[in-house]
């Protein structure tokens, strides 16, 4: 259905090259056209011309009264222009299509004793022979036309079928694919082959510049690493004061600032690997929220239900979820669970539009409203959601909120609360 859609999308660049072939073809045609039809008019006058006067020499030469019969004496029924030109010339010739039914060639000659006669020629025949020229002509354009603009359709599609794998390679890139390319290969002179070997040259550089970044982000973290973890027990080690409390809150932003960009590297690198097991949902997740230390109110929709995922990665997206709710929403911050679906939602300002249309962005401070952060909680949830199998989604909430939805990758079989018990009891 969508090949067929595309091929009769008329501003498909195959219809705009059948267009301007049509075009081409059908100026061609018009103007040979025009000028078969001129030059074959102007020989049937020429034709008809000689004919009316040989018709005119051969009355006023013969004797037999039958030829003469022809012969027009009264100028009031000759064309008022072939008087006025015999008059002036001494003989003169007319095409008169006042008639469209009968046209006539006239012809005239001065008499000495400045009579004028003329003799008309039936042109009907001529006049049919150019109609069917014509239409003939109009007619066989029109075949010939159809037939071009049908081929020049079908030859374009190559081209057309070339450039449509540039683009989608182009689109694969733009959503991160950065191993896509069109390995399009051409002669000189392909325009087609200079774009996609452009598009791959852009994607080489695109993905050793982030390879770069990414390498510099995780050097940076390990570098420091060391010193962060000195600077956080000699921070342990300091007398209890205001200005203690104040050193060891920036350190622990600090060491949770090296540790997200440690699990930002990792999951760039594609070394993380989940270890599924059955895992209690609701239970879970209750244990979760309460290592975070923060209020939330958790609500279970149905039955809890055992998921197959990874425990630890779990808790990570949750964490940095409600972590984020608390510090760029507003209380309450609600947790919902639904089947194996996860609803995380404050009732703060909601996501920042760029956020909602682009994904998380390391490193974006988001709106002022928001508050500010260095962007690393939301995106890590992401990486960790898709080590999982998971999908994490971002919306806002139409009475006003932030709403993020987890959905866990369902499971043929669910159990209920009491076969989660009875497979802790049997562990």
């Amino acid at each position: 259905m969508g090949n067929v859609r595309s091929l009769l999308h008329w501003r498909s660049l195959r219809w705009k090259i059948a267009l301007l072939v049509a075009v081409a073809c059908g100026a061609i045609a018009l103007t040979v056209g025009l000028l078969v039809h001129r030059s074959t008019y102007e020989r049937s006058v020429n034709d008809g011309a000689a004919k009316a006067y040989s018709v005119l020499d051969t009355a006023l030469g013969s004797t037999d009264p039958d030829d003469a019969s022809g012969l027009v004496h009264d100028p009031a029924q000759m064309p008022p222009e072939l008087v006025r030109e015999a008059r002036a010339h001494g003989q003169a010739h007319v095409f008169d299509e006042s008639n469209q039914y009968r046209p006539e060639m006239w012809a005239s000659r001065r008499l000495p004793d400045g009579q004028l006669v003329a003799v008309s020629v039936d042109m009907t025949p001529d006049q049919l022979s150019r109609a069917a020229l014509d239409r003939h002509m109009w007619k066989y354009s029109l075949l010939v036309l159809a037939v071009v603009v049908s081929l020049s359709a079908l030859a374009a599609e190559l081209p057309n079928r070339r450039l449509r794998q540039v683009a989608r390679t182009a689109r694969r890139i733009e959503t991160g694919d950065l191993d896509a390319r069109t390995r399009m290969r051409g002669r000189t002179g392909d325009e087609i082959a200079e774009i996609s070997g452009t598009v791959d040259s852009m994607a080489d550089s695109l993905r050793d510049r982030v390879l770069s970044e990414q390498r510099f982000t995780a050097d940076v973290a390990h570098e420091l690493r060391t010193p962060l973890m000195g600077l956080v027990t000699s921070a342990e080690l300091l007398p209890e004061s205001e200005a203690t409390d104040l050193v060891r809150d920036r350190v622990r932003v600090l060491r949770t600032l090296v540790e997200d960009l440690l699990e930002i590297s990792r999951l760039d690198a594609g070394v993380e690997h989940a270890e599924l097991r059955p895992v209690d949902l609701a239970e879970a997740v209750r244990e979760s929220l309460a290592r975070t230390g923060l209020e939330a109110r958790l609500t279970v929709d149905n039955a809890p239900v055992v998921a197959e995922t990874d425990p630890r990665r779990l808790d990570r997206i949750l964490a940095n979820l409600v972590i984020n709710a608390h510090r760029h929403g507003s209380a309450p911050v609600e947790v919902t669970i639904e089947g194996t679906t996860i609803v995380v939602r404050d009732h703060g300002p909601g996501f920042p539009d760029s956020l909602l249309t682009e994904g998380p962005q390391r490193f974006r401070t988001g709106t002022a409203e928001r508050g500010r952060g260095h962007g690393l909680g939301l995106t890590v949830a992401t990486g960790q959601a898709h080590v999982i199998g998971a999908s994490l989604g971002f919306s806002n909430a139409a009475e006003g909120g932030a709403v993020a939805t987890l959905r866990l990758p369902s499971t043929d079989a669910t159990h209920t609360r009491g076969d989660a018990a009875d497979m802790r009891r049997n562990a």
